[in-house]
């Protein structure tokens, strides 16, 4: 049973450190609240338990302390409206006089926004006297921030040794998060297929490493597939090509082959005169691009082979897009594999999406409610398939714990 649900919260003031690290347009309007909705599970059942709640989270990469830009309270009024009209308080500093006067003065059903905690350097610096002060608004400290879980920061990780273990704990997020990633790498049901896209190989080079170890198919697309292909002695004419590691790609292939994991790459691919909306299209094989066009998407054979091997799945994780989705004429291929995960899904399939761009897909197709999770950690996602330790999670499972 859940820590986070058998605990009751009468009377207690919760701590939570989210992650309202939201896309704000011009005039401070959300653009994608996902991370906000995800984390309104946790606040309700605090406040259902006659409790108050304080938040904190950080917005952006404010550089010389608070900017107007960066502020928090252009979150309040959307805040309210997710919490049923709840009239959220704000305090307009994360410590100090202002934060410890409301917090103090809470009752239960209250919620109390704090201004952005990247506004001191201290918190990505993980300062103990400032995580320290932190720990005094609350109670008891919830982290349901997962896509802040990879960071050793003042609020993430080092706060947690200022409450004792029984009042210490993850949200509904964090718990989701841990158990479905848990569930992929240490749990899952074969055939497991991998699918990992983006641009760079170097940004996934751990990542696949560690999933060598795992997955029975890893389907490679996007942009690094044109380095896997170069690797194999394929012509890819203007595509997207890291030289630097075209053998880190051959020794990768090689692993792949003696661990017996079959390595799909793209048989075919969408080409494009220049890098543009507006650009003209044709398809190729992926091994034979002319010179002088460059491989955008997925081409249609890629996605007929890719859907097979899809289909026959039982554990799915995806991670990156198959091409430049944000073009309506590169986005056919990221489409097919939304579509192919959903359908695997609903056959009974476990899928996991992670990574920021995979979830903006599977939010902008259609297909969040028809895969099993969406995982919104897009770094602490690939670090925790990279195989490492995370400082936001080892914080709350290590009742010795100094922070990380």
């Amino acid at each position: 049973m859940s820590k986070f649900t058998d605990h009751n919260f009468k009377d207690q003031r919760a701590l939570i450190r989210v992650d309202f690290n939201v896309p704000l347009d011009a005039a401070y309007k959300i653009t994608d609240d996902t991370r906000m909705r995800a984390t309104i599970p946790t606040i309700q059942k605090i406040l259902k338990d006659g409790g108050s709640v304080v938040l904190m989270s950080h917005l952006g990469r404010p550089k010389d302390g608070p900017t107007e830009k960066y502020s928090l309270k252009h979150l309040l009024g959307h805040l309210g409206e997710l919490l049923n009209g709840i009239t959220v308080k704000f305090a307009d500093d994360c410590i100090g006089a202002s934060a410890t006067e409301l917090s103090s003065s809470l009752t239960p059903g209250e919620v109390l926004l704090l201004e952005n905690l990247r506004f001191y350097k201290e918190e990505e610096k993980g300062d103990a006297a400032f995580a320290e002060k932190l720990s005094k608004l609350g109670d008891v400290y919830v982290n349901d921030a997962f896509g802040t879980a990879h960071r050793a920061h003042a609020s993430t990780a080092v706060i947690a040794q200022y409450f004792p273990a029984d009042k210490k704990m993850f949200g509904y997020v964090m718990e989701g998060e841990v158990s479905s990633a848990e569930k992929v790498l240490h749990n899952s049901e074969k055939p497991f297929v991998a699918i990992i896209g983006g641009a760079k190989v170097s940004d996934k080079i751990l990542i696949l490493e560690n999933l060598l170890e795992k997955a029975t198919d890893i389907i490679i697309g996007g942009g690094m597939a044109y380095t896997f292909m170069k690797a194999q002695g394929g012509n890819i004419g203007n595509s997207l090509c890291e030289n630097d590691r075209i053998e880190t790609a051959k020794e990768l292939l090689k692993k792949a082959d003696a661990k017996g994991v079959c390595i799909h790459l793209p048989a075919d691919s969408t080409i494009a005169d220049k890098f543009a909306a507006d650009a003209n299209t044709s398809s190729a094989p992926t091994n034979n691009i002319p010179d002088g066009w460059m491989g955008l998407d997925i081409g249609a054979n890629a996605c007929e082979q890719f859907t097979n091997c899809i289909k026959r799945s039982k554990t799915i994780l995806w991670n990156g897009p198959m091409g430049v989705f944000e073009m309506e004429k590169f986005q056919h291929g990221t489409k097919t594999i939304a579509t192919a995960v959903a359908e695997a899904t609903q056959s009974g399939a476990y899928s996991l999406v992670g990574g920021g761009d995979s979830v903006a897909a599977v939010n902008q197709f259609g297909f969040a409610d028809k895969v099993s999770y969406v995982s919104t950690g897009g770094g602490a996602l690939l670090e925790y398939f990279e195989g490492k330790t995370l400082p936001g999670i080892a914080a709350i499972n290590d009742t010795d714990s100094q922070g990380g």
